[in-house]
């Protein structure tokens, strides 16, 4: 059977006409602003933060060096996969070293990340967020005594992961890995595309929330709003309870969270958000 012609075909852009901002670092928001862009959505990246290698990397190496000490490395973000990998093999260990020890990941995006350098990671929570992975966290009863490095972001690291790892007995060490900064301001282009109405805003992390706001508050002046007034008509979406935590703390509300605590997840929310307009 022919196929219909390009007039007839219908594509589904539920987004469509919907301004979405994506508040992540550049090298992360590609594919999200990309998928959005393809469901009609007018999808904006405004870079909230900067991901850089950490300010001493002594402390990871060091812990590199005793690898063979620990039962578990924890991984909790594609950028931590990233930087502790890149550094693995920078100070000249070969990633079969990492057979010696048993690796857990929360959320998909940091089990593919680490599946993409040839490594499968030995447990991925059922949800996306630390408490899952506690829960859920295998060999609870042999914990004691047991070591485990956790690379984590600097000087924001997850404390309910290493505190209650540590009331089963084990021994966390967390090492920086890499760290996030706020960029000084924001561009004038960025400026004049905030100045127009915006259906959604997104986060997916704490900092963003943080950043974001404060970039924001810095150009009052050129907006010439307040965050509170320029966004009362926005919908605040986050990626998951840590996120929204942050949320309310700064707006005061989150209007889309998902069930699935992923981009993918925050996709779809987005999606039942722009449906029931």
């Amino acid at each position: 059977m022919a196929a219909p012609p390009s007039s007839q075909v219908r594509v589904h852009q539920p987004f469509q006409g919907t301004r979405i901002l994506v508040t992540r670092a550049t090298q992360q928001a590609g594919s999200f602003v990309t998928r959005l862009s393809a469901k009609g959505a007018e999808a904006l990246c405004v870079p909230a933060l900067t991901i850089e290698a950490p300010s001493d990397w002594s402390y990871l190496d060091t812990e590199l060096h005793r690898l063979n000490e620990y039962k578990w490395l924890i991984l909790t973000s594609a950028n931590g996969v990233d930087f502790f990998v890149r550094r693995l093999l920078t100070i000249g260990y070969e990633l079969s070293i990492l057979s010696q020890v048993k690796i857990a990941v929360v959320g998909r995006k940091t089990a593919m990340r680490l599946d993409s350098y040839g490594i499968s990671a030995d447990f991925v929570p059922p949800s996306f967020v630390s408490e899952s992975l506690i829960e859920h966290f295998p060999g609870k009863e042999e914990m004691a005594g047991a070591k485990i490095l956790y690379p984590c972001l600097e000087k924001d690291r997850r404390e309910l992961l290493i505190s209650e790892l540590s009331k089963l007995g084990a021994v966390v060490v967390d090492v920086p890995a890499y760290r996030s900064s706020c960029p000084p301001s924001l561009p004038s282009a960025v400026i004049a595309m905030l100045k127009q109405h915006i259906d959604v805003v997104t986060f997916a992390s704490p900092k963003t929330v943080r950043y974001f706001y404060q970039l924001v508050s810095q150009s009052e002046a050129a907006l010439k709003a307040k965050p509170d007034e320029l966004f009362s008509k926005t919908a605040i979406a986050s990626i998951g309870p840590f996120t929204s935590k942050t949320c309310q703390a700064v707006f005061g509300r989150v209007d889309i969270q998902p069930e699935e605590y992923s981009l993918i997840g925050l996709e779809n929310a987005i999606i039942q958000w722009a449906l029931s307009r």
